[in-house]
């Protein structure tokens, strides 16, 4: 293991290791939106912002350039907070701490941010560079992508004046993608109905952990266990078994990430506590068997606490937990276009008890079919409407139609072999980007997606693979130097 300090001397390095230690959650931006506002004064560069902060940093062509086609960079400035129950990292005022193992950088217990700090990286890296051969540049930081991509939402009309965007946001080098699937979220608030605890019953909190979790879009349909339906399956179980009661059930943290861990206090009769154990123990060897090529750290404990004043009552908890029984996760369809490509899926993604008295469960939907995209939304709305919940749809976004006569398509096929020696893999993907929005503005922009090797994004097993940044970088030279004139 060495440190970041260690690292070789690159400008993608440089300001890539600046960015990871300015906090910046979604919709708590301002730390890293005043680190660029001052990148871009002490460089000389013309900048703005529109009314939904997103931020515009313009550098003029290199010489020879000037009659060269205006190119958009594009990155998203926010990053998934997501952390391990043992970690106390604050993202409100801590810098990652990050660490360089082998071929991959990676953060001590959190995400990394690579999702997109590599991105906006590159960008400075190219606006601070004098050597580097482009034409005119606009280089776009969009805010808030990750909880809800209200930058994107928001960019102005008339905001920019490139016609070639690159989106510098995916997470597979060597992979072009000309196209994304569309997402809506679907909420559930409940009131939850409560009686007294019985103070004679034994009380415990089951914790289930050790989960990867990963990226809602580009690992929805490789089987990764999902903590809130894991715990949801012992409960209902148990409460079939030992007529439990619960006080408590939350899991997961953000629409966009597979819920890693889930955690709830039950209460138990006491003369069923020595068969209670034994289920348990068969319970989590039966989900370890399940779980031992995708999550083999999987774990579920269970541990005496403090007795609590009330329990749900007997109708809401059957209620809530058929409704989360039957609630679907995962892939939903396979694209009968693109070969291997998700077309349709659902997150069942948080729970969280909400000011003591409501409870909200939050998923997300994602197709590249508006039609099939709506028609998840409300399978998933109906399956807790039936239970009693309130239920919201909103946070939508448009997918993004592949162009496979792209010129910008053709440039970077084209810059790829000559560097490399290989054709990339041109891929639409499911997870969301905000290509979409930026076409419901300027119908006429030409985009791409690409960037280096990304594993583990929206987890605390966040990594950069190094080696693939280093190809990404002259991947993305190259194509702005081969950008034609008018």
């Amino acid at each position: 293991m060495n440190r970041t300090d260690q690292f070789p001397d690159h400008p993608i390095w440089s300001y890539f290791f600046d960015i990871i230690k300015i906090p910046r959650p979604s919709q708590k931006e301002e730390k890293v939106l005043d680190y660029l506002v001052q990148f871009a004064r002490d460089r000389g560069l013309d900048y703005m912002s529109d009314d939904s902060g997103n931020l515009l940093i313009k550098k003029p062509a290199a010489k020879g350039f000037e009659n060269h086609q205006t190119v958009i960079l594009q990155s998203h400035v926010d990053m998934v907070c997501e952390k391990n129950l043992d970690s106390d990292h604050d993202f409100d005022r801590d810098p990652i701490d990050a660490f360089i193992e082998g071929d991959w950088i990676k953060a001590n217990g959190t995400t990394l941010g690579a999702d997109d700090g590599i991105g906006m990286a590159a960008q400075l890296a190219i606006l601070a560079s004098s050597e580097i051969p482009h034409g005119p540049l606009e280089c776009l930081f969009t805010v808030d992508e990750e909880s809800g991509m209200t930058g994107a939402k928001g960019l102005q009309q008339g905001f920019l004046t490139g016609t070639t965007l690159i989106n510098l946001d995916s997470e597979d080098e060597g992979e072009l993608f000309i196209g994304c699937a569309g997402g809506i979220d679907t909420t559930a608030i409940y009131t939850p109905s409560w009686e007294p605890a019985d103070s004679n019953m034994l009380v415990f909190n089951v914790l289930v952990n050790g989960l990867r979790g990963g990226h809602s879009g580009d690992e929805i349909h490789k089987g990764l266990g999902n903590s809130i339906k894991i715990m949801n399956r012992f409960l209902w179980s148990a409460f079939q078994q030992f007529n439990i009661r619960i006080s408590e059930f939350k899991g997961g943290n953000l629409r966009n990430a597979i819920p890693r861990e889930a955690s709830s206090t039950i209460l138990l009769n006491r003369s069923d506590h020595s068969e209670f154990m034994d289920f348990s123990r068969t319970f989590t060897n039966t989900i370890s068997s399940e779980l031992s090529k995708t999550d083999p750290n999987f774990r579920l404990t269970i541990e005496a606490c403090d007795r609590p004043q009330k329990v749900f009552d007997a109708p809401f908890m059957t209620g809530l937990l058929q409704s989360l029984y039957a609630c679907p996760h995962g892939h939903l369809a396979m694209s009968q276009d693109i070969p291997g490509l998700v077309q349709t899926s659902t997150n069942l993604a948080a729970m969280k008890h909400v000011n003591g008295n409501r409870l909200e469960v939050t998923t997300s939907q994602r197709s590249s079919l508006e039609s099939a995209k709506m028609d998840a939304a409300y399978m998933v709305g109906c399956s807790f409407r039936l239970s009693g919940a309130e239920i919201t749809h909103g946070g939508g976004y448009p997918g993004w139609a592949p162009n496979t006569n792209s010129e910008i398509l053709r440039i970077s096929q084209q810059a790829y072999q000559d560097l490399f020696g290989t054709d990339p893999e041109v891929k639409a993907i499911h997870a969301g980007l905000e290509c979409g929005l930026f076409l419901e503005k300027y119908p006429g922009l030409d985009m791409i997606s690409f960037g280096p090797t990304i594993r583990g994004a929206h987890s605390p097993d966040e990594q950069l693979n190094i080696s693939s940044t280093y190809k990404f970088w002259e991947f993305l030279l190259t194509i702005l130097k081969n950008i034609p004139g008018p």
